[in-house]
């Protein structure tokens, strides 16, 4: 019998959503699954996957291996690092497809406020608020500042989309690999010596790869000027978490954190209290606006499947 159930894991009627465009297609018979309890139904007869979001990576993975005739394995993130170690159990031909699009536009305005955060001083200033001090202070505006994004797509894109209401002096994209777009030059990873010493604010977007893991090292860091605030919205091991440490510890550089490697960071861990740095507990993603950019992704990506069309977003083909 072919397999004909899809996974998803919040109850299919929220899906179904009749005042949002497109619906669920009805070849399939839907079965939520979060990782909590006993599987809804056989994994052999599971054609799609959705891999539940913000659980651990031992959990999500722990069906694929009865998974014999998936399709589809889609998650919720635009990064499918955490999914590795389960690609050799994916039958020939079945995909893997990440969120594109899903996270853009809450993680392009955390990245913004960890920004806006970070050089208005507004963790000093909540420190003062718990303790009853008026404590005014002079600090650095956004406005005017240089600022270089490191990752350019769609989150990267969502970020400097945001960024020149606040009049910024300007934006540097960087990417793997160099580019023209409607907004300027993207330049490759190669460039990077020649453009940091100009950066005062660095925003981190790229996917964690090999090519990225401790992109961010001392080297990195070195080139950038005295007073420089790193963001990282991507993903810990982008950045050498003991090279971050030797330079804020020195008072040179200032950083802000969605991201850490480890994480979750461990409660003793000399990251959180290191001088000039704002860590937030990797809330990129979410938020209000996740649900029904999710919704609408796996609705198109679902009817895709139904009608033998390309899926999108496609990672890896299981070979």
């Amino acid at each position: 019998m072919d397999p004909v159930d899809v996974w998803l894991p919040f109850p299919p009627a929220e899906l179904a959503a009749p005042a949002e465009p497109g619906a669920l297609p009805e070849a399939f018979t839907y079965r939520h699954w979060d990782t909590e309890g006993d599987y809804p139904a056989d994994p052999a007869r599971c054609a799609a996957y959705v891999v539940p979001y913000m659980k651990p990576a031992s959990a999500v993975l722990r069906p694929l291996p009865h998974m014999r005739h998936v399709r589809l394995v889609q998650t919720l993130t635009a990064g499918t690092e955490h999914m590795v170690p389960g690609l050799p159990d994916l039958p020939a031909g079945a995909v893997l497809c990440n969120a594109v699009g899903v996270h853009d536009a809450s993680t392009a305005e955390l990245a913004l406020t960890l920004a806006l955060a970070a050089l208005r001083g507004l963790p000093d200033f909540v420190r003062h608020q718990d303790a009853g001090r008026w404590r005014t202070a002079f600090r650095p505006a956004l406005a005017d500042r240089r600022v270089l994004i490191v990752g350019y797509g769609g989150i990267g894109r969502a970020i400097e989309e945001r960024l020149w209401p606040f009049e910024v002096a300007s934006v540097t994209r960087v990417a793997r690999t160099a580019r023209q777009t409607p907004r300027g030059p993207v330049h490759a990873f190669t460039e990077l010596p020649r453009l940091l010493p100009d950066a005062e604010v660095v925003l981190l977007a790229v996917p964690l790869t090999e090519q990225t893991r401790h992109l961010v090292d001392a080297a990195f860091l070195a080139r950038m000027p005295d007073r420089a605030l790193l963001v990282n919205v991507a993903r810990g091991g982008v950045v050498d978490t003991g090279a971050l440490l030797a330079e804020l510890e020195s008072g040179r550089l200032r950083a802000a954190l969605d991201v850490t490697e480890p994480e979750p960071l461990p409660a003793e861990h000399p990251l959180w209290r290191a001088p000039g740095a704002l860590i937030t507990p990797h809330v990129g993603g979410p938020t209000t606006a996740f649900f029904p950019r999710a919704a609408r992704l796996l609705r198109a990506q679902l009817t895709r499947l139904a009608s033998g069309d390309p899926l999108a977003h496609v990672v890896h083909t299981a070979g």
